[in-house]
């Protein structure tokens, strides 16, 4: 039949505000070279569950089949916890993964960033 069983794949909800800067920020770079490039510091985040506990997974069963092991998955209440991690890198450089203990806001952000930069200058 050529169908299968998968979740939509998840993209972020841009406002019209973000796709307007994302576009302004396109048509400003788009004559960089890479030499130009070379000189910018990127950053980003991830958050690492420590048991898989966000219900992504997809499995296929027979009525029969619902309670066999190969398809259940165990669950913990509290979710088994998580670490998010923070870093930047360069053409040149990759800075340390920088746990982050509090919840990743602006002020925090740019901390992490500012003590990063600093010591990759």
């Amino acid at each position: 039949m050529g169908y299968g069983s998968q979740r939509p794949i998840r993209t972020p909800l841009l406002s019209t505000v973000t796709k307007i800067k994302r576009l302004q920020f396109a048509q400003e770079h788009k004559d960089w070279t890479v030499e130009h490039w070379k000189k910018v510091m990127w950053s980003d985040e991830s958050r690492f569950q420590l048991h898989h506990a966000d219900g992504r997974v997809r499995i296929w069963w027979k009525k029969h089949e619902s309670m066999h092991p190969t398809c259940v998955s165990t669950t913990l209440l509290a979710g088994g916890g998580s670490v998010t991690v923070q870093g930047i890198f360069s053409w040149h450089d990759l800075g340390p993964l920088i746990r982050v203990e509090q919840r990743l806001n602006s002020t925090t952000y740019l901390s992490i960033v500012a003590d990063q930069v600093h010591l990759s200058c």
